[in-house]
């Protein structure tokens, strides 16, 4: 069983800064991708930012140059440093790996994610 908690969302205002972070747990061979997806309002999940476990990062075009996605293997987990925040970053966020498991001596992959963190940005 492999969970994902996630924390170090908040409100803050307009051009301040926060910092999620999400940490795995359970019986873990390795993790490949991490991503951060976020989901406004009325709107439909997307994706932020993606680390692969090769360490390359790929961003949506609205947070581009403005977050930062890092990862610590050692300790199962997945950051994202947000700068320079804008209302339109409200949204709830939410983490997402690519586990490996091992059972019975055979690896196992699966997606799994996080509960969600509120992150609010009052102008």
């Amino acid at each position: 069983q492999v969970q994902l908690v996630e924390s170090g969302g908040g409100l803050v205002q307009t051009g301040g800064s926060l910092r999620l972070s999400c940490s795995a747990s359970g019986t873990i061979f390795s993790i490949g991708t991490m991503r951060w997806h976020r989901q406004a309002p009325g709107k439909q999940r997307e994706l932020a930012a993606l680390i692969t476990s090769g360490g390359g990062t790929t961003y949506a075009e609205p947070v581009k140059g403005r977050f930062t996605i890092s990862r610590d293997n050692a300790k199962n987990t997945v950051y994202l440093q947000m700068n320079s925040l804008k209302p339109e970053d409200t949204a709830v966020y939410y983490c997402n790996m690519a586990v490996n498991t091992v059972t019975t001596g055979r690896v196992s992959s699966a997606d799994y994610w996080g509960q969600g963190t509120q992150v609010t940005v009052s102008s």
